[in-house]
């Protein structure tokens, strides 16, 4: 078996605000070869730049684009491909957009193994641990107490118990930020799970502060409040609060984890695997942080393809805990009532989704969706 073709496809809604909005645009990957047999892969980041990763020409060895690199392997060679990209990108890669292009590729092998096997990706990432992971309902923080009191009841009434609300109206005032937290609380009841992203809003002085502050709502954790190379102040939060302390979605490769585990000493690891590496790079820092003894929660911001992969990825690891679910009423997104441009969306049923069977990441695009909006 032989790649024939890398395909990508920038998809990306009429209108798009100016807000951290992930479901508003996507890049998927389409990975073709000999025998027919066609791989799916997602990156979760700036698809223009993206596309300029698998289109450039040969340059150099050290800098080539990944369509160069790829056509004509075995694509089940997956560890092998995941080098050879890595060291081909290596002058403008080694990190960030060149890394979330090998992870949208990743994906898309992993995929295509499975399909090859007939076994679904969660049983060649090792076997599943459980078959059904907790999901919590992720949005983004209303602008009033009011709003978010609404929104994070109405989340619980839908079936979760976890859900977290972050970005949106945080960061503009102390009085504000509490607020908002303290009306989430109220909204979800004592009972449920609240986690608060503050999306990179703070130093450590006023993380500090702020967490201090908040707890006594129990929150099961604060996500990023600190721009994502500080790592000397995570590490002083991290020291100076009980709250577990969340972040890692921008991050790329296991060198980067490894920083913001041992240096910024967090609680909680969250890798998006459409830019971490893809799953073959999720696999090593999830072992890096079972050595830590610490629990890894995927970042899925965006479409059904990537909520697959980091769903696989989830259920096969010993340290796996939550998986993030998007409620964004985004035409790209599950939401709660959307396909996720999947033909048979993704659904979180009381709380939970269930691993899917099939071979592979076990989805099939909605081709009317993609075509829909695809961006020529």
């Amino acid at each position: 078996m032989r790649i024939t073709e890398v395909e990508t496809y920038h998809l990306r809604l009429p209108q798009v605000a100016a807000e951290c909005n992930g479901t508003q645009d996507a890049l998927l990957v389409r990975v073709h070869t000999d025998v027919g047999l066609i791989g799916i892969g997602e990156v979760d980041s700036s698809p223009h730049v993206i596309r300029a990763v698998f289109d450039a020409p040969y340059s150099h060895t050290l800098a080539a684009g990944l369509r160069h690199l790829l056509i004509g392997e075995d694509p089940r060679d997956i560890e092998r491909l995941w080098e050879k990209m890595y060291r081909g990108t290596l002058y403008f890669g080694r990190r960030g957009a060149a890394i979330h292009a090998i992870s949208g590729v990743d994906i898309a092998l992993w995929d295509l193994l499975g399909k090859a096997t007939g076994l679904p990706v969660y049983q060649l990432l090792g076997g599943a641990y459980c078959r059904r992971m907790p999901a919590y309902a992720s949005d983004l923080m209303p602008a009033t107490p009011e709003e978010a009191y609404d929104r994070a009841a109405a989340l619980c009434d839908a079936g979760f118990r976890y859900v977290k609300l972050g970005w949106g109206g945080l960061g503009q005032s102390e009085a504000q930020d509490v607020a908002l937290a303290r009306a989430a609380r109220r909204g979800i009841g004592e009972e449920n799970a609240l986690m608060i992203d503050a999306g990179l809003c703070w130093d450590a002085a006023t993380a500090i502060a702020r967490v201090r502050r908040l707890e006594d709502l129990d929150l099961t954790w604060v996500e990023e409040p600190l721009p994502p190379d500080d790592l000397g102040g995570y590490a002083r939060l991290a020291d100076a609060v009980d709250t577990r302390i969340a972040a890692g979605e921008e991050l790329a490769t296991c060198w980067e984890f490894c920083d913001l585990m041992d240096r910024g000493r967090i609680d909680v690891v969250q890798v998006d695997v459409s830019r971490a590496g893809g799953l073959t790079e999720a696999r090593r820092i999830a072992h890096l942080a079972r050595q830590r003894n610490l629990p890894c929660v995927p970042h899925a911001y965006s479409t059904g393809v990537l909520l697959a992969a980091s769903l696989h990825w989830a259920a096969s690891l010993p340290n796996g805990w939550l998986v993030e679910y998007t409620v964004e009423e985004s035409p790209l997104a599950t939401g709660l009532t959307g396909t996720g441009l999947l033909r048979e969306p993704l659904r979180a049923v009381e709380g939970y989704l269930t691993v899917p069977e099939a071979p592979g990441l076990g989805i099939e695009l909605d081709e009317e969706m993609v075509a829909r909006f695809r961006v020529a």
